[in-house]
């Protein structure tokens, strides 16, 4: 059980979907990026019909099972954002602030209790070699704050810190499931009507609608916005653009008093390291006001044929090698216990960052891609969608990243090949102070890569 799901305060599932419902809009997927899409239809035009499937809970996959780190990028970070879309990077990066502003905003506007903290992110040099890569980020950026060795050790009691960059206005920490639950009482005070452990199997054109056939219903739309992210599309012509990554994460006992101050953590910002093979790391309280801390990430897993499975959430050698990886970050903590491990899947893609296509005569709008940084992107997707299905040119539809979609996976076995190819030579960058191969700086210049 991922620990923010093993909550009492979940709600109980809604009613299935049976029998045949008309809607203005139907939204399928009951994760981040459904819930913001039918919330803001709500909110464009209150009169409007709207409607949500979700095949199993709402929030019960990647969007209850995440670190919860709410970040700015649209793009996967600024690096990334470069290499893609250079022309659009600065631009980008403007909306994504703007839309984190108005996420916050929409949180206090609606009361969603989900732990919502303004404290960053601190991005964490651990090889000599990554030190100067944050000083240069520090100079091309004035509201990034460098600390040095000395700085970063003081803010965080770590021996394995070289230096530190402190993103004070990029990143919300927030407790993710209960922002998905939020967001799900939000939109039915709204009046959308939501269905639980209503799997969506098929989409066909009605000669004026469109039809969404679940196990036992059917739901008929003037609209739909596909938002089922690693699970596969309903048009098959999207399979070949993401792949399911595995990502892992424990959660730790609650601390003891003299184990917090230990730490020397006070500002409670989110943690990362720059390794390729990256490790993400943050403190949350629990319903007892105990610290406890989650630290995930460094493996990324993809299993051949791309299936996603509930097998594949538990990966025993990673969560050992997390807990490993742990005490040595911290090792005035040897010997804290874990009282949770988990994993789930990423919708990954080439570009690590979302995509989007429309069908149907622009009656049917899909988004997915989100690679690891969706918490707050899917907000900003989940207007594009909107601005997709309303038939209007908007700022957003006429971005390069929204109309250019990233270079698809090949097929299997070559799929599986490359990315364990991939996964090696990124282990030996990091290996060889950050150098990358002849395999990476090729795939680099194509446009393709795999993370989580």
């Amino acid at each position: 059980m991922p620990y923010w799901l093993d909550d009492p305060e979940r709600p109980e599932a809604l009613p299935a979907l049976e029998g045949t419902v008309e809607t203005d809009l139907l939204v399928v997927g009951g994760g981040y990026s459904g819930l913001w899409t039918a919330l803001m239809a709500k909110e464009r035009d209150p009169n409007r019909s709207v409607t949500l499937l979700e095949g199993q809970t709402v929030g019960w996959a990647a969007s209850g099972r995440n670190g919860g780190f709410c970040e700015a990028s649209l793009v996967h970070g600024e690096s990334n954002g470069r290499q893609h879309l250079p022309k659009e990077n600065d631009l980008l990066h403007e909306l994504g602030l703007d839309n984190l502003r108005e996420l916050a905003a929409t949180v206090e506007r609606y009361n969603i209790d989900c732990e919502f903290n303004p404290s960053g992110v601190l991005k964490l040099a651990t090889e000599d070699h990554q030190v100067e890569w944050l000083r240069k980020e520090a100079e091309l950026d004035s509201t990034l704050k460098f600390m040095n060795r000395k700085e970063v050790q003081d803010s965080v009691h770590s021996p394995v810190y070289k230096a530190g960059l402190w993103d004070r206005d990029g990143t919300y920490m927030l407790n993710p499931a209960k922002l998905a639950w939020g967001l799900r009482q939000v939109c039915l005070e709204l009046g959308v009507r939501i269905f639980e452990h209503s799997f969506a199997t098929g989409l066909e054109d009605a000669g004026g609608h469109v039809v969404v056939s679940t196990v036992a219903g059917r739901a008929k739309a003037q609209r739909v916005a596909l938002a089922t992210n690693v699970f596969p599309s309903l048009l098959k012509r999207h399979h070949l653009f993401t792949i399911p990554v595995y990502d892992y994460s424990v959660m730790s006992e609650p601390l003891t008093e003299e184990q917090y101050e230990s730490l020397g953590w006070k500002d409670e910002q989110g943690l990362a390291d720059l390794n390729n093979r990256f490790h993400y790391y943050r403190m949350t309280r629990d319903a007892n006001g105990a610290v406890r801390i989650l630290f995930g990430g460094y493996d990324a897993e993809y299993f051949y044929g791309g299936k996603v499975k509930p097998e594949y959430d538990q990966n025993p050698e990673t969560f050992r090698t997390l807990v490993a990886h742990f005490y040595f970050t911290f090792p005035q903590l040897q010997g804290l216990k874990f009282t949770h491990a988990w994993g789930g899947a990423i919708d990954s893609c080439s570009r690590f960052f979302s995509f989007f296509d429309s069908s149907h005569n622009g009656r049917v709008a899909y988004t997915a891609g989100f690679t690891g940084l969706g918490v707050g992107a899917t907000r900003f997707a989940a207007n594009v969608l909107l601005d997709l299905l309303s038939g209007q040119t908007t700022q957003r539809t006429e971005l390069e990243m929204v109309k250019k979609k990233p270079i698809p996976f090949p097929p299997e076995p070559v799929a599986w090949v490359g990315v364990k190819m991939m996964t090696s030579e990124l282990a030996r960058a990091d290996r060889n102070q950050g150098k990358r191969g002849l395999f990476l700086k090729t795939m680099d210049a194509l446009g393709m890569g795999f993370d989580s």
